[in-house]
This record gives C-alpha cells, structure tokens and sequence, in this order.
C-alpha cells in the first residue's frame, strides 16, 4: 500500500456507491464500512488510561503510541490488499481529523453529502419497508415514533444521522472542511465524469476512466447487523435518483428540515 485515503460520509448519500466506482479502478482497494477507526480509538483508550503507559516517560509513550497505529493501519492493509491506494469508509474519520492527522499527516477525507430533506426520506422509506416486523422506533404505549415528524426528530437527535449532521456541523466551525472535498450524491449521479475527476485530483492519483453502466459491487456488508436501515446494495447503473421528500414525509416536514438545517442548505446551495 502506498497510499492510505479515508471516505467520512453522510448516512443514505451515497457512500457504498461511489466506493463500488472507486474499486473498478484497479489500482485501488475500498472498503464497506470499516472497523479501523475502532481498533484505533480501542488503543488510544488503553493507551490515556493504562498505569504501564502513565508509569512511563509521557513523551516517548507518545511518540511510541502514534507509531503504533500509523503502522498498525499499514499492516491492517498489506495483510488484505496489495493494491497501490486504499479507501477506509468509516463515518468518524472527518471530526477526528487532528487525531488522524498524527497518524496518516494532511490525510485526504472525502465525504459525500446529499438534500438533508432526501436523507431523512431515505431513513422513512426504509422503515415501511418490512410493515411486519416490530421496529424499536415505534412505540404506541409512550406515544415514540407515532408519526412522520416524531420519527424525523428522533433520527434528527440520534446516530447515524442526527450524529452525522451534529459531527459535520462542526468539521465546518474547526475549519477542516477546507481540507476535506465534498461530492454532491446529486451531482455524482448527473455529472459522474466531472466529479471523479475532482475526485482523482484531490487525491492526486492518475485519473482511471469508470464504467457508470456496469457497477458491480464488490464491497459487502451485513446489513443485518445494522436493522432495518441497513441497506448498503447500490444499483449497476449510474443514473439521476428523482426526490421523493415530499412524497414520503409531506411538505410541513420538509420545510421543517429546511429551516432547521438551513446552514447546510446554505452551505452546499440546495434550493428551498
């Protein structure tokens, strides 16, 4: 592995897509949803709270930690691919940037966002879709997830998406967006050539021409594990997903995303 690349995504935006693009290249190994930055972090909890480390000159306990998952990471990679460029996906990579950035320095973080409104109608569909099988969300005796606009606030207020937002929210006050790039789920599907270009130039790696027709994917994942909205089967053909926000969730509560989101419409210029 010469080169290690992270995906910190949005929740329903189209990250297990455009990893399943990335992997036509052959040059380049991408993951699904991966563990790293848990075996990561599970070390650096060891390592702050251990009386062995403590008990050590603080310094070098340092100097040896960091080298220890920068290195550990490598291996991680070299035990599975002998591809050139590897792609981590893993949702917590963008707000622990400073930590990354001791590890793998002035890491490149790709992060697909999408239409807020288009998100949440994705987490909505997902819950109709097995109508016979209980969902912990919904509960009739306390009155929890009774109605669209109670099942958006609890998603609004919990992992993935509410955490997701919250995390992006302040990627953007630290001011590490400047050193990550943004794709429009959007824009990768009206405009595919011209956002992996932007891609492969922000990774500065030589430009590999995709198939936009033929997406097999390669990347695999339990969905089980992750309940009713596990989904993570993209389609074979690249093409426009129409938005069904309105449809699913009414106008009231799109509006209400809106409005209470609107630094990120504002940000990435999604129109009312």
């Amino acid at each position: 592995m010469e080169r290690l690349f992270h995906q910190s995504s949005l929740p329903r935006a189209g990250s297990t897509l455009l990893q399943n693009i990335l992997a036509q290249n052959p040059d380049i190994y991408t993951t699904p949803t991966s563990g790293v930055l848990e075996l990561i972090f599970a070390a650096r909890s060891n390592y702050t709270d251990s009386l062995e480390f403590k008990a050590q000159d603080a310094e070098i306990m340092k100097k040896a930690f960091l080298s220890f998952c920068a290195k550990g990471m490598k291996a991680y990679y070299e035990a599975i691919t002998d591809q050139k460029y590897v792609i981590d996906k893993s949702r917590g990579w963008g707000i622990h940037y400073d930590f990354l950035n001791l590890l793998n320095p002035n890491p490149k973080i790709i992060c697909m966002i999408r239409d807020l409104r288009d998100i949440f109608a994705s987490m909505e569909k997902n819950y109709r879709k097995n109508p016979d099988k209980q969902d912990p969300i919904l509960n009739w005796a306390q009155m929890r997830g009774t109605t669209v606009p109670k099942r958006i606030d609890i998603w609004a207020q919990n992992p993935p998406v509410g955490m997701a937002i919250e995390r992006l929210g302040e990627i953007f006050r630290m001011g590490v967006d400047s050193k990550m790039l943004f794709v429009k789920f959007e824009d990768l599907c009206l405009y595919p050539e011209q956002q992996m270009h932007r891609i492969y130039t922000y990774l500065d790696i030589p430009f590999y021409s995709h198939d936009f027709d033929n997406i097999e994917q390669v990347t695999k994942e339990d969905d089980e594990v992750y309940g009713a909205f596990g989904d993570h089967v993209i389609r074979t053909k690249l093409e426009p997903v129409p938005s069904k926000a309105k449809t699913l969730l009414g106008k009231d509560v799109t509006e209400w995303i809106y409005n209470t989101y609107k630094w990120y419409f504002d940000q990435f210029g999604y129109k009312k």
